[in-house]
């Protein structure tokens, strides 16, 4: 080699080994050679520009050389200058009564008597020191010590709390994640505020080293659920972890499904009260849309403003949420069928109507559905693709523009374009997004098999989807739980919801632990409230007698 110094790194249980070639050693452990420290820091970052040294003298009376190191952009540097550097470079007062401290005991002596950090940590190993310098904080280097400190003083520029953008609310709070896991987590600690809620964090990714964190509820969660997430997690090998949609690909229990085996959101209250059922949820440092697990199918369709709104409010709008959900899955399909197959289910005034505006279409439904299908799906890509004011623009312009040019032009009937209009409006109302993109690509799955077989097709495609809807497991849980198995006590929840003082128990096949949400659930209820105040009123036992 050209340099007296290589890097060799091997990833095998993700240690960074560096070789000196002169000597032909591997050094895993730092040297009590400070020059011989920031050397080795300097060639293994390449000589960044982003990484900044400051060497200097502590004050009085050691007078010892000491080296900073910290990340530009990362490190918080009016942190660092007054409570790292500042601090070391004044004179110490050491009393009479108090020895000066030896060198083995200075680094003791800086962490507990001068280092004004909050959390200050002893690093001895060269993976570990990079690990805590790359994820933002300052690394103090003593020349004669072999231990470094590595102090937390994170900083830099972060997004700041913002509304929800996906999942908006009239009434429920208007803050939303970040892409920091500390902010993320601190959000679900203000709404709950129990010592059982227990944090658990991790890197995962040899070379990104990405800190990850699973939060659970002590008492609430299921023991073995908790287990396995933490074995899948474990079992995770790879260099690069982009965020929470990576680790979802590596740990779902089943890859070959269009149904989302997770839920992802975007809200703390939403997770909060997931947390509060017995799931977990799993936070990635950079992504604002942590994971939460197990999920099921009908998770998808309530929204965090279900639990601010009236109850009879909420059935109505989620049985509006279903019956978009159907059009959104079978609507062109069944128009394709009833049109090709089933004239005779169509009334006579209707059939004559929709023959008239086919007869210039040269094209079969088939192809006219799929046509403005494929068009629509690429409406809604750009104006998704495109900023948002130049997206709605596109999106709204084009698709008024495009369907009434093709009606005009013969190419499509204009109940073709009610319908697949109908469809795509239908599919908005599905709040969360991974269900939308599941659907939109079922739908063409049902209009092939509408215009080959009819009815019987898409009678055969909906046993079908049924019949993997019902052997998907998110870990371990049934996906259509509470429909499949059937389990009365979860319904209260399901496609209606009654009222919050009937919901005393959580869901069963969840939570193993705490099922009740609230103690004396026997006294809940407007009924039981009426019961108990009769029994207290003297004046009904005056009449008894």
């Amino acid at each position: 080699m050209n340099s007296s110094w290589s890097k060799l790194i091997k990833k095998n249980k993700k240690k960074v080994e560096y070789v000196d070639t002169e000597i032909n050693s591997i050094t895993k452990e730092l040297s009590t050679d400070l020059d011989f420290n920031i050397k080795n820091v300097k060639q293994a970052l390449g000589n960044s520009s982003d990484v900044n040294l400051r060497e200097f003298r502590m004050g009085k009376p050691f007078l010892k050389k000491v080296a900073t190191i910290y990340i530009n952009g990362l490190a918080d540097k009016q942190i660092m200058g007054s409570f790292i550097i500042e601090r070391l470079m004044d004179d110490q007062n050491i009393t009479e009564n108090k020895e000066t401290p030896s060198l083995t005991d200075l680094n003791l002596f800086v962490k507990e008597h001068l280092l004004a950090i909050t959390h200050v940590v002893e690093v001895t190993e060269w993976n570990k020191l990079f690990l805590y310098l790359l994820s933002g904080q300052t690394i103090v280097l003593i020349d004669g010590s072999n231990q470094a400190l590595a102090c937390a003083a994170q900083g830099g520029e972060l997004r700041s709390i913002t509304e929800p953008v996906s999942e908006p609310s009239v009434r429920g709070p208007r803050d939303s994640f970040t892409e920091s896991l500390i902010t993320n987590t601190s959000l679900i600690r203000s709404r709950i505020k129990t010592p059982d809620l227990w944090l658990e964090t991790r890197e995962i990714g040899n070379i990104t080293q990405t800190e990850i964190g699973i939060m659970y509820i002590n008492g609430i969660v299921n023991n073995k659920l908790l287990q396995e997430v933490r074995e899948r997690l474990d079992k995770i090998k790879v260099d690069e972890m982009y965020g929470s949609s990576t680790i979802e690909e590596w740990i779902s229990d089943k890859m070959a499904t269009p149904w989302p085996t997770m839920f992802v959101t975007e809200r703390p209250d939403v997770v909060a009260g997931n947390l509060l059922e017995g799931r977990i949820v799993i936070f990635v440092n950079g992504t604002p849309n942590p994971l939460i697990l197990p999920a099921t199918w009908i998770q998808f369709f309530q929204t965090a403003e279900d639990y601010y709104l009236r109850w009879t409010i909420v059935g109505f709008l989620r049985f509006i949420r279903i019956l978009s959900f159907m059009i959104t899955l079978l609507g062109p399909s069944l128009f394709i069928a009833f049109l090709s197959f089933h004239q005779e289910l169509i009334p006579t005034p209707l059939l004559i109507n929709l023959a008239a505006q086919r007869q210039n279409v040269p094209f079969p439904v088939i192809i006219e559905a799929l046509l403005m299908e494929f068009t629509f799906e690429v409406l809604r890509e750009a104006g998704v693709r495109m900023p948002r004011p130049v997206g709605q623009a596109v999106s709204i312009v084009g698709a008024l523009v495009l369907g009434d040019a093709a009606v005009s032009a013969g190419i499509v009937s204009s109940a073709m374009v009610i319908v697949v209009a109908a469809t795509a409006i239908a599919s908005f109302t599905i709040p969360h997004y991974a269900m939308t993109d599941a659907t939109r690509l079922l739908r063409f799955f049902f209009m092939i098999l509408a215009a080959t077989y009819g009815l019987f097709g898409i009678g055969i495609g909906v046993i079908v989807l049924v019949a993997h809807t019902c052997s998907l497991r998110s870990f371990g849980i049934p996906y259509l739980a509470p429909f499949s198995p059937i389990i009365l006590a979860d319904l209260k929840d399901s496609l209606i919801r009654v009222p919050l003082p009937f919901m005393s128990k959580r869901p069963r096949l969840i939570n193993k632990g705490n099922s009740n949400r609230a103690e004396g659930s026997s006294d809940l209820g407007p009924t039981k409230r009426k019961e108990k105040k009769a029994n207290n009123n003297p004046k009904s036992d005056a009449n008894e007698t």
